[in-house]
């Protein structure tokens, strides 16, 4: 009775980490998909005119103060 309940047991347990396995792959596309949009959404800001401007004259004083 103990052998079958230890093979039970070993048998679920590689159901439960080959039904995982899966499910890791996905939420890694998910984390990948997510960490794209992101990037995107923040060249978008880095871009834009107020942003480069400001970030423009925060590089500028810290060179000025440098010198």
């Amino acid at each position: 009775m103990r052998s079958a309940m230890t093979g039970l047991r070993r048998r679920l347990h590689q159901l439960s980490a080959s039904a995982e396995a899966g499910m890791s792959t996905a939420e890694y596309a998910v984390g990948t998909l997510a960490a794209v949009t992101f990037a995107t959404v923040l060249i978008a800001v880095i871009k834009s005119g107020a942003v480069k401007a400001g970030l423009t004259s925060i590089i500028q004083a810290a060179l000025s103060i440098a010198s």
